[in-house]
């Protein structure tokens, strides 16, 4: 039923525990208890016991057989105390001190409550405007993002789910080029994603190489004006260099709001996907079309009946969440029941056309996306006008668009594309509408074995062409990607593509077929190589818009990893010792001096003791050794790093790049126990490595009064039950288990089912 990473995945996620972490239930009691809480919400609406009971299998069933899968807080909290099921939610940022800090208020019982929240900041003065109160100056929008990001900080350590939102800014705001710059550096501002809301003026004056007005919020009046193409290559080049901002074609949403009369889209949820109202929250679900394939007369087909049924039930389904939901905030509430806002979107959709032996980057996935979507939502309506027949229209349905049509429906909006990092991994599917990102890759497991992960139909199909092997499978492991593999039939390497095998064309293509047949929008990465061109990220924003895309994030592999020597495309902080043209490829240490000087320190780590010798010569930090005491650990490995670390010192390699690779490694022996000054081996030895250069000096002068400094108490160990977290110099890892995390769905993913908009 459930593969063992998911069993994993959901013990440590989902099931709950008693007040000491011990899980006490199980699965089939997590579905149980999630499908009877759900199902009850029948009985206001005059079902009988055995009617319920009956939708009770049923909600069951198409979860257990991993059909359909809601967001994670209702798998999280349906039948227990908290009962919020909620992800996704907007709250407006008012321009007055006391409604900014009630807003921060809000998000936090938000966030405590396990969901992601979405501003807008375009309604606050710019920065040094007069705030006639008090006389005083204004510090503008940015200032008081940074103030909700440490407020999401604080929640996120108390909590179970880590805090995430969606910072917006108007284009037309006089605080723009601020905004575009306010996560220039990967460590500021990091529980946010960042969008820039761009009008169809702006794009307008884009095309025309003109100016455009600056707003001031406060007043309505003109406040300047800029040269647009200016700021759109400003757009560009911070998204080029680390994925950050995305862009939301803001008037392009409100085309599609379905109740203008209540109010203007001004924000959306963490990943983009959802536009809200103010005090707006949205519960979302997901169909595995992986599962909706089957075989007429042996050749695969879409099981369209299949799919209709999965349709309808998860539309009931995600009504009566709406029902049963406790949510944070009164107003929440209210104006949540006034609209009915559903988000019925899919996941596996790789998988499904891996099953159809269609490559996602061609006219035949396109055409799968527009048929499955088209029905997804044609159903999902359907099902919403029977609930309307039988419970009544939302509450605002007389001023909406479907009321101008006469159209009675349950709710303002049925479906929504929304990443599914965790969930997919429940139902062992692709995520969201997202390509495949890897066929085969290595997993770290216990005491550093690794594990060759593949996926199962390219086994089964290699097998079938007879050029399967363990050896083959470990290439692409390793290479990432089947494309240059020429031993691999053409048709195999054809279907089977990777993200970074479809060109960004591809990416928005099969994004723009999804959108038109989705209510709300689409959450999806655009996935550029490290060579990509700030000229390529330009075209794919500029095509994005002209098909219709309500919004699009784009990440260039490696833009924000620290990696220890670049091909020149990436922008390096640190520049290395200069190497001569001719030995670049050959490069040599320079000669290690006859005598040395440093200091030892003995750092524990999660097998016994590890002693690490930093010696510097003339020309700074030249080698380092290391050895381990009586409790054991792993002295060849640690040995083989040090020899590495020391011969890269002396080749001129930046130290601070060989930092950045060492920090933030994880072991399990480290991990798992409490009071921890490192993670791992690894980044025991850099973190020496860091404190011995600052104390050794330049000179070497200060060592004494360095070495008296830190030979202070340590600090206490953290307390219990604490866990490691993202720091700025690891945060592209896991920090449950290491491994390098993934940009998917517009959010940060794992493997291990960590994601960054939890």
């Amino acid at each position: 039923m459930f593969t063992a990473n998911a069993k994993t995945v959901l013990e440590r996620r989902y099931l709950a525990k008693d007040k000491d972490g011990n899980v006490v239930e199980t699965i089939e009691e997590l579905f149980h208890r999630v499908a009877s809480t759900i199902a009850e919400a029948d009985a206001a609406y005059g079902s009988t016991g055995d009617e319920i009971r009956e939708l009770e299998e049923r909600f069951y069933s198409m979860m257990t057989e991993r059909e359909f899968m809601p967001n994670s807080p209702t798998l999280m909290n349906a039948g227990r105390p908290l009962g919020q099921l909620s992800a996704c939610f907007v709250l407006p940022v008012e321009d007055s001190m006391a409604d900014i800090f009630d807003t921060v208020k809000y998000a936090a019982l938000v966030h405590q409550s396990g969901g992601g929240t979405g501003f807008s900041f375009s309604r606050l003065r710019p920065e040094g405007s007069i705030v006639r109160s008090t006389g005083g100056v204004a510090s503008g929008p940015v200032s008081f993002m940074k103030v909700f990001n440490a407020a999401t900080e604080a929640v996120k350590q108390g909590g179970t789910r880590r805090g995430a939102n969606m910072g917006m800014l108007r284009v037309d705001h006089p605080d723009i080029l601020k905004f575009i710059d306010c996560k220039e550096k990967n460590d500021e501002i990091n529980n946010f994603n960042i969008s820039v809301a761009i009008t169809d003026k702006f794009m307008e004056a884009v095309k025309a190489g003109t100016e455009y007005e600056l707003i001031n919020p406060q007043n309505g009046e003109a406040a300047g004006a800029l040269d647009a193409r200016a700021v759109f290559d400003k757009i560009i080049d911070a998204a080029w260099r680390n994925g950050e901002p995305g862009v939301v074609f803001i008037d392009e949403m409100n085309r599609f709001n379905p109740t203008p009369a209540l109010g203007e889209i001004e924000s959306t949820n963490p990943c983009g996907e959802q536009p809200l109202l103010p005090y707006e929250a949205c519960n979302l679900g997901s169909i595995n079309l992986g599962l909706c394939v089957a075989e007429d007369d042996g050749i695969p087909t879409i099981d369209y009946e299949k799919l209709s049924r999965i349709v309808r039930d998860a539309v009931h389904f995600l009504d009566n969440v709406i029902d049963v939901n406790h949510y944070p905030l009164p107003k929440i509430d209210e104006n949540t029941r006034k609209t009915r806002k559903i988000g019925l979107g899919v996941m596996g959709f790789a998988d499904m056309l891996l099953k159809l032996g269609v490559p996602y980057n061609s006219v035949e996935a396109e055409k799968a996306a527009e048929e499955v979507m088209s029905l997804i939502q044609s159903e999902g309506r359907a099902a919403s006008a029977e609930l309307a027949a039988e419970r009544g229209v939302f509450p605002a349905w007389k001023e909406s668009v479907f009321g101008e049509e006469n159209f009675p429906v349950r709710n303002a909006t049925v479906t929504t594309i929304a990443p599914t990092g965790t969930i997919s991994i429940i139902a062992d599917a692709s995520g969201g509408c997202e390509p495949m990102f890897a066929y085969a890759f290595t997993k770290n497991v216990m005491d550093g074995d690794k594990l060759l992960v593949c996926n199962d139909l390219l086994v089964e199909r290699l097998k079938a062409a007879g050029v399967y092997s363990e050896a083959l499978m470990h290439r692409i492991a390793e290479e990432g990607t089947l494309a240059h593999i020429l031993e691999i039939p053409e048709e195999i390497r054809r279907v089977f593509v990777c993200a970074h095998d479809i060109s960004p064309e591809w990416h928005i293509r099969i994004q723009a077929a999804f959108q038109r047949y989705t209510d709300n929008a689409v959450s999806k990465t655009i996935n550029f190589p490290n060579s990509a061109t700030h000229e390529e990220v330009k075209e794919a924003y500029l095509l994005a818009y002209k098909l219709g895309c309500k919004g699009t994030t784009v990440y260039r592999d490696g833009s924000r990893d620290s990696q220890v020597l670049t091909t020149g495309t990436a922008k390096a902080e640190e520049k290395p010792l200069e190497i001569p043209a001719p030995l670049f490829g050959n490069i040599m240490p320079r000669p290690r001096p006859s005598m040395t000087w440093g200091a030892t320190e003995k750092v524990k780590i999660g097998c016994g003791s590890l002693f690490i010798t930093v010696n510097r010569d003339e020309n700074g930090i030249c080698e380092v050794f290391t050895s381990t005491g009586k409790g054991g650990g792993c002295p060849s490995q640690s040995e083989a790093t040090a020899r590495l670390v020391s011969i890269a010192l002396r080749s001129g390699i930046s130290q601070k790049e060989i930092l950045a690779q060492l920090k933030g490694i994880r072991c399990p022996s480290t991990v798992r126990q409490q009071g921890m000054k490192c993670t791992s081996c690894p980044d025991a030895i850099a973190r020496t490595i860091e404190k011995m250069s600052k104390m050794l000096g330049a000179d070497g002068m200060n060592f004494g009064e360095q070495l008296a400094e830190a030979e202070k108490p340590a600090e206490k160990p953290a307390a219990k039950g604490s866990k490691p977290v993202l720091g700025a110099d690891d945060k592209l890892h896991c920090p449950e288990c290491g491994k390098v995390l993934r940009h998917e769905g517009g959010c940060t993913v794992c493997d291990c089912g960590f994601s960054h908009c939890g």
